[in-house]
């Protein structure tokens, strides 16, 4: 058999067999076909797409392509969850810590940044000491201890997906519900839980733009998860205007250490107590209102604070940096965006101020690419709000002057105004269970 063959197949929109995708998937995990070739075919499915016994094979190669961690010592109440990509999206650092204070096993394997999409292992690594490479041992040792650990994709863990993972990143080949599936599963299945839940994001800062796009790729890996005999829901949300307030690694910590204190953006608080609630509901077999109630009460009293700090200090993180965000890494420069003139903010384009965060150093253009752990945005303003002109309305974070200016111009276009003010999408579109 040879990957050239196989490219040559997807290229005339042939349906692959089960075969021959372990082949790809076990030659990119051992290195044995190099990343042009992986590319070519990443290339193939993206325009030619995949049927659903294609994708599933797909997902069952990139899960077994390596070691699997068995949570079964665990019991029933593991749970992992996972975003499809947004702008601002930090709220595994929220809601994790608030599902495990409510009994919850979160035993949780991140990814790093994606494109415009910040990662989970990247702002954790802000972290002073936070280690995201552990063994499976050292893994379940902290899962056992704390209820709670979050990792990377160590190890020998779906390796096949790390390298793809890196390879769609700078070869615009995102963008494709068999790809994305696939490498979201077949990352979930590997780390074991039997509860997964979803945020799937469309709108301009998601990889899918529209809700019924969104619901499709949610219906692909429900699906799939259900056949490995999984607990799985999805969300559908919007990511039209960036998630929160801050977009950039520490940015996003200090954000999201604030919701935990009980302060922050209300519609990122509101989310991460749906995804929670999500949780617990599948995990513990609960009803929806008790799970509710159970995640409110945990957020509020301090519990997932307190779960969060025994996490963080646990896998090696610093304290203090929790005590006192102003610890975190920080840009020496920053410049304030004014608003350009008075009346309403009709558009903050999420796809826009992710890529101005790109550009201020907080993202990888290549997967070579080291990240400026203290650039970033933080919005003043976000869509719907009234704005005076020459009102401050974001400030921009980099360690180079060069970069603020070439991103002020970037997120200028990412901002429209209006006379009246614009009705805004919810937030949560809808379940796919």
């Amino acid at each position: 058999m040879r990957i050239y063959d196989i490219i040559e197949k997807k290229k005339r929109a042939l349906a692959l067999s089960e075969e021959e995708i372990r082949f790809f998937a076990n030659g990119v995990a051992s290195g044995e076909i190099p990343d042009y070739q992986a590319a070519a075919l990443l290339m193939a499915i993206c325009i030619r797409g995949m049927n659903e016994e294609e994708t599933f094979h797909l997902t069952a190669a990139i899960a077994e392509s390596g070691e699997q961690i068995d949570l079964s010592g665990f019991g029933e109440h593991t749970a992992d969850k996972h975003s499809s990509g947004g702008v601002g999206d930090k709220t595994t650092l929220i809601l994790a810590p608030i599902a495990a204070s409510c009994g919850v096993i979160m035993a949780k394997m991140s990814g790093r940044g994606l494109g415009h999409t910040g990662g989970t292992v990247d702002k954790l690594e802000s972290i002073r000491g936070y280690r995201t490479t552990l063994s499976p041992e050292e893994f379940c040792a902290l899962v056992k201890k704390n209820g709670i650990a979050v990792i990377g994709q160590s190890g020998n863990l779906a390796p096949a997906d790390k390298k793809l993972y890196a390879l769609r990143d700078v070869t615009a080949t995102i963008d494709s519900v068999p790809l994305i599936a696939s490498s979201i599963m077949g990352k979930k299945l590997a780390a074991g839980a039997k509860t997964i839940v979803l945020d799937v994001k469309y709108g301009s800062g998601g990889f899918m733009k529209t809700p019924e796009q969104a619901t499709a790729l949610a219906e692909t890996m429900v699906r799939i998860g259900k056949q490995y005999g999984r607990r799985v829901a999805a969300l559908i949300t919007n990511m039209d205007v960036p998630l929160g307030n801050a977009i950039g690694n520490a940015l996003e910590v200090k954000e999201a250490i604030e919701v935990l204190k009980g302060r922050g953006c209300p519609a990122l608080r509101t989310l991460c107590l749906a995804l929670a609630a999500t949780v617990v509901r599948l995990s513990l077999g609960i009803d929806e209102g008790e799970a509710e109630r159970r995640v409110t009460e945990a957020l509020d009293s301090g519990r997932a604070f307190d779960t969060l700090r025994r996490w963080i200090i646990g896998q090696g993180g610093d304290e203090a940096v929790l005590l006192d965000p102003s610890l975190l890494p920080s840009a020496p420069l920053s410049l304030d965006i004014e608003a350009e003139r008075d009346g309403y903010i009709s558009d903050i384009d999420a796809l826009g101020v992710g890529e101005t965060s790109l550009l201020l150093g907080a993202g990888r253009q290549t997967k070579e690419d080291a990240l400026d752990m203290g650039a970033g945005v933080i919005l003043h303003k976000k869509t719907g709000d009234r704005v005076a002109k020459g009102e401050p309305i974001a400030t921009l974070y980099a360690s180079e002057e060069a970069r603020l200016e070439n991103a002020k111009k970037h997120f200028l276009s990412a901002i429209a105004y209006s006379d009246n003010q614009p009705v805004l999408p919810p937030l949560i579109y809808k379940t796919v269970i």
